[in-house]
C-alpha cells in the first residue's frame, strides 16, 4: 500500500495540464452531484458532500461550478442521472483491479472498461471476484508542523486506526466509520490535509519486475483517463527501486 500510495503522490506532484484538469473537474462534478443527491445540498449536514467540495476546491474548481453541481444533485436544476457502479477484474501479470465508476450510461462504461482490460492482456471479472482482496479504509495525508506525538493523540482520540510518518509528513488510516470524525478533528485543529479520501487497500500485494509493472500502470493510467472512472485500486506493490525507475 505504501509503495502504491507514494507513486500516487509523485504523480500528483507532477501537476496536470488543462486537458487533464478538465477531466478531474468532470469527475468531481459527478461526485458532488451524487453526494448532494444522497445526502442533501448542505455541506454542514452532509460529510460526503463536504469532502467532495473540499476536493474540488483543492483542484481549483470555480465556485460557480461547485454550486451548480450541488444544485443539480439536490434536484434544484435539471441534470443527468448518475449511478455508482464498481468493476472488478485481473490486469496484466495477475494483478487484481477494483474500479469505481460514476456514469449516466452503464452500457458504455462496461464496454469501454472491458475493452481496456482485454487490450492489456487482462480480463474483466464478475462482482466479488476480487473485492475480497481489498479493505475499505479512510486515508488522510497530513502536512504542516504538527509533531508526531501531538498528532497521534489527536487522531487516536478521534478514532484513527494508524499513523505513519513519511518524507512528506504523515499518513493517517481510519475505519470507514471513523473517517468523518478524524477528518473533522484535523480540520478543527487547523491541520492541513492532502487528498483525504475513502480508498480500497489491498490485503495482499505483488511486486513485479519493472517492465511488468509498467504494463500494469499503463492500464491504470488508461482507466483513470476514462471520464466515468472515479478511482482505480490494484494489488500491485511498488518498491523503492521500481518507483525510482518509473519516476
Amino acid at each position: 500500500m505504501s509503495g502504491h500510495s507514494k507513486w500516487s503522490k509523485i504523480k500528483r506532484k507532477k501537476g496536470v495540464n488543462d486537458s487533464r484538469r478538465s477531466k478531474i473537474w468532470a469527475r468531481l462534478t459527478r461526485e458532488i452531484m451524487i453526494a448532494a443527491r444522497d445526502g442533501g445540498g448542505e455541506t454542514s449536514m452532509n460529510p460526503k458532500l463536504g469532502l467532495a467540495v473540499e476536493k474540488a476546491k483543492a483542484e481549483n474548481m470555480p465556485k460557480d461550478n461547485i454550486e451548480r453541481a450541488i444544485k443539480r444533485g439536490a434536484g434544484e436544476i435539471e441534470g443527468a442521472d448518475y449511478v455508482e457502479i464498481t468493476y472488478e477484474g485481473y490486469g496484466p501479470h495477475g494483478i487484481a483491479f477494483f474500479v469505481e465508476v460514476l456514469t449516466d450510461n452503464t452500457n458504455r462504461s462496461v464496454a469501454d472498461i472491458r475493452s481496456m482490460f482485454s487490450k492489456s492482456g487482462g480480463n474483466l471479472g464478475t462482482s466479488g471476484s476480487v473485492a475480497f482482496q481489498f479493505e475499505r479504509k479512510g486515508v488522510i495525508d497530513v502536512k504542516g508542523d504538527a509533531t508526531e506525538d501531538d498528532l497521534f493523540e489527536l487522531v487516536a482520540e478521534a478514532g484513527a486506526e494508524n499513523l505513519e510518518k513519511d518524507d512528506d509528513g504523515f499518513t493517517i488510516t481510519t475505519e470507514v466509520e471513523s473517517f468523518g470524525s478524524v477528518h473533522a478533528a484535523l480540520e478543527e485543529a487547523g491541520i492541513e490535509m492532502d487528498d483525504p479520501s475513502l480508498v480500497r487497500i489491498p490485503t495482499t500485494t505483488m511486486i513485479l519486475p519493472i517492465a511488468h509493472a509498467e504494463k500494469v500502470l499503463r492500464l491504470v493510467d488508461a482507466l483513470e483517463e476514462h471520464p466515468d472512472v472515479q478511482a482505480v485500486f490494484t494489488t500491485l506493490e511498488l518498491d523503492e527501486a521500481t518507483i525510482s525507475a518509473l519516476a
